[in-house]
């Protein structure tokens, strides 16, 4: 596939240079996608673009308006070749957009942290005028710090986890993508108060760091930022997939290799803290958090892997739990959130007192469902 990479390259500068020389590129903006570190060092991920002038969800959006927004940001114009400087109090960093838009800045801090805070920013700032006249483009990245009352991290999926996005029926996916938006999209159900029931901890007060991994594309970000936003769900790195050609395979990363690799990057970042898995049953996430197990002993407390396909997939699921008995790894197959809930009190991951709220959100999403399927369906 180095052909079609090179090819995809080379297609993508000399469209920003067409576009430069004829003025078609708008205003740009450098777009931070939220990242993590610790003591030992910080890595911020980011994209420059041309700003397509996204505006913020209604719930009164027409299915036009929505596709409208939708198809802005999968017809992105990126930026490469250009300079960005990363600004950490008083450390700098200047790095290059690659063929895509993408930067990547990382850092060593030589401060130390501060105990009570959790998200520090990172300062940045565009060197490179790419629109005549563009004036000083500048972006405020934000990087998650595990507290060190922390007692565990957890990973999360998205899709079919956090958002319901019948991923097992393409049709159906596709249409929820283009058609709705983030204040018409639906988590499933109590996800949100269980997630800030992880986050608080038996305690109350751990501040367990979120971290949410996912095969959609980075151009959904912001549709994903602000759905949680919406939704009450805690705020947590988004780990996003680029989607395109690369020099060894038909994709720059498999679903699998992806989520495999941002794992692996997390679970290395916190060598010290244990994880909760947290994906579904439709499509992959089983097979990989057996593999994470493997690959990292003694660092996986629980997966909890939600229902959402056939018997025959349950069966499957069931094996893979049983086949990581010895290691003392539970691979709990769930129905919903209450029974995810449930188990996690009764291991200590959550207060008791959580369950009450977790009860309360899921009956209030499951109304809303309801009557967001009859209008689907209409």
């Amino acid at each position: 596939m180095g052909l079609a990479s090179n090819a995809e390259d080379r297609l993508d500068r000399l469209k920003h240079r067409l576009a430069r020389r004829l003025g078609r590129i708008g205003p740009v903006q450098i777009v931070p996608y939220r990242g993590f570190g610790s003591e030992r060092g910080w890595y911020l991920k980011g994209r420059v673009l041309e700003d397509k002038g996204l505006k913020p969800a209604t719930q009164q959006a027409t299915v036009w308006q929505n596709l409208r927004e939708m198809y802005k940001r999968f017809e992105t114009d990126e930026i490469p070749g250009v300079r960005v400087r990363a600004r950490l109090g008083e450390l700098e960093q200047v790095v290059t957009t690659d063929g895509e838009g993408y930067f990547e800045v990382r850092f060593q801090p030589t401060s130390p942290l501060l105990p009570d805070r959790v998200w520090y920013e990172i300062d940045l700032e565009l060197l490179d005028e790419v629109v005549p006249g563009q004036g000083v483009v500048k972006a405020r990245g934000q990087v998650l710090i595990p507290p060190l009352t922390s007692q565990f991290g957890i990973i999360s999926d998205v899709d079919d986890t956090v958002l319901q996005s019948s991923a097992t029926s393409k049709f159906r996916m596709l249409r929820l993508t283009l058609l709705r938006n983030a204040r018409t999209r639906l988590p499933f159900e109590g996800v949100a108060a269980f997630y800030r029931a992880l986050q608080r901890g038996n305690t109350g007060a751990d501040g367990n760091p979120l971290f949410y991994v996912s095969s959609s594309s980075w151009n959904l970000y912001d549709f994903l930022v602000e759905f949680c936003a919406v939704n009450g769900i805690p705020e947590g790195p988004l780990l996003l997939r680029d989607i395109g050609f690369d020099r060894e395979n038909l994709f720059r990363s498999s679903h699998q290799s992806h989520k495999m690799a941002q794992i692996e990057a997390i679970l290395i970042a916190y060598p010290s803290l244990p994880f909760l898995l947290i994906g579904d049953s439709g499509q992959h996430d089983p097979e990989i958090y057996r593999k994470v197990v493997e690959d990292f002993p003694g660092r996986i407390r629980t997966i909890y892997i939600r229902e959402v396909t056939t018997e025959l997939r349950r069966e499957q699921v069931h094996a893979l739990d049983q086949a990581l008995q010895g290691t003392g790894v539970q691979m709990l197959l769930v129905k919903d959130t209450v029974e995810a809930a449930a188990h996690a009190i009764g291991h200590g991951y959550i207060h008791p007192d959580a369950m009450t709220e977790i009860r309360v959100e899921k009956k209030a999403d499951e109304g809303i469902a309801t009557d967001a399927d009859g209008k689907l369906k209409k």
